[in-house]
């Protein structure tokens, strides 16, 4: 253990001393990825074939279900997704495991070397990590999905992907973005390829608008729900119909409405592969995929412990508008029967009245949070502040979660649920501590 926790302890040196290295004046351009990939011998031309996943909500969802059915038909998966929660190498999975962290190691020192102190941001160093990770370790797949926005994001560089995919888009990242729901819309559809098909979930009107226009102005096929495709889900499980195929399977073991949208999407990019996806894999695949701070119980550790008996733990990362909407429809679904408490934190970036508006007639009470592990993290008595505005009657603040929940838990009666939610670094935190 104690070389174990050397490595990491290295690993965490070589992220920091590359992010040094971030340009002063960001020019949103591929430039300096490219360059690092064409220094590092261009990885990322000898990959397997690779599913390209964009979108402002469900990108993490849709990925891991695909990695849940692809791997139970016995495919080889590697899988690249962000941010990670508590370690570094959970973005990078290879054939089913997170990256072991001698090679990581030995990958990051690789790549500082190739760009010998040049300017570069932390995502790119590690996106060219995970690249030389999936061309050195055979696979049949790649699961890729974008960090930020889809234009200049450093995992647009593959020129043909199998299949691309567009989650759910809404309002977030404005400032890099954009300040209206097209041009968000547009920076995402830019992952979209000539000839190669792109599956999107359906959209707002004003993001399927421009969607629409991208996909024809590049010669992309566009395979748009309850167009060319249709997912349904009810007590018997959940009814997919594509272009190729009609699947019934159950239902994803993730919660939520939205997780069907997602499980539709994810089966739409499937159904465009080239894979062949027995029914077996898809059963399989839908009742055991798991994606960690998105609608996660937790079952044990500290925090349980110190709620009452009966009462129910879960952690959420969402923190944007589409995120918010999203929880208050998983309490007005699933979470009727007793009251909801919700413990928050949130960052500074992100528009904290947009998030919280659709729980607050749904929950009972907020307990308003620091984030200790980000400096972006908003001041819990200013988002105390937001969750009035919203609607919140019941506001007040903690040190950290811990606190919350023994002051929330010391008030309370009867059966209840506590929600941690509000941003992922948070997330991140709660199951570093809980664990």
């Amino acid at each position: 253990m104690s070389e174990q926790r050397e490595i990491q302890s290295q690993v965490d040196a070589a992220l920091a001393r590359l992010t040094q290295l971030y340009p002063k004046l960001i020019d949103l351009s591929l430039g300096r990825m490219l360059r690092v990939l064409g220094d590092l011998g261009n990885p990322h031309e000898r990959l397997p074939p690779v599913i390209h996943v964009a979108g402002t909500n469900g990108k993490g969802s849709t990925v891991a279900i695909m990695r849940a059915v692809l791997e139970a038909a016995g495919y080889r998966v590697h899988v690249y997704t962000s941010p990670h929660l508590v370690r570094f190498a959970e973005r990078i999975r290879l054939v089913g495991e997170t990256i072991d962290e001698a090679l990581l190691l030995a990958l990051l020192e690789h790549v500082e070397a190739a760009n010998a102190g040049k300017p570069i941001t932390f995502f790119e160093v590690t996106t060219a990590v995970a690249f030389m990770a999936f061309e050195r370790i055979p696979a049949d797949v790649v699961l890729l999905e974008t960090g930020l926005g889809g234009r200049y994001d450093a995992t647009n560089v593959i020129a043909t992907p199998a299949v691309t995919a567009l989650s759910s888009i809404s309002m977030d990242h404005m400032q890099y973005l954009g300040d209206t729901l097209a041009k968000i819309a547009g920076e995402k559809a830019a992952i979209m390829k000539p000839g190669v098909t792109c599956v999107s979930v359906a959209q707002p009107p004003e993001a399927a608008e421009v969607i629409a226009h991208a996909a024809l102005d590049i010669g992309a096929p566009l395979r748009v729900q309850n167009d060319t495709w249709s997912v349904a889900a009810d007590g018997a499980g959940l009814l997919f119909k594509g272009q190729h195929n009609t699947w019934k399977t159950a239902l994803p073991a993730l919660p939520g409405r939205h997780q069907i949208g997602n499980a539709g999407l994810a089966l739409a990019a499937l159904d465009q592969s080239p894979f062949a996806i027995p029914a077996f894999a898809l059963r399989s695949g839908m009742r055991n995929v798991s994606w960690p701070a998105r609608a996660q119980k937790l079952r044990r550790g500290p925090l349980v412990t110190a709620l009452p008996g009966g009462w129910e733990l879960w952690l959420d990362g969402g923190h944007n508008a589409g995120g918010g909407q999203a929880v208050a429809d998983m309490v007005a679904d699933l979470w009727s029967d007793a009251p909801v408490h919700l413990v928050c934190g949130m960052l500074a970036t992100k528009v904290a009245d947009d998030y919280l508006r659709p729980i607050a007639p749904r929950a009972t009470s907020i307990t308003c949070v620091p984030i200790a592990s980000s400096e972006a993290a908003l001041p819990p008595t200013e988002l105390a502040e937001a969750a009035k505005r919203v609607g919140f009657k019941d506001v007040s603040t903690a040190d950290d979660p811990a606190a919350a929940i023994r002051a929330i838990a010391a008030s309370g009666s009867g059966r209840a649920r506590v929600l941690i939610c509000g941003s992922l670094y948070l997330a991140g935190e709660v199951l570093r501590d809980n664990s």
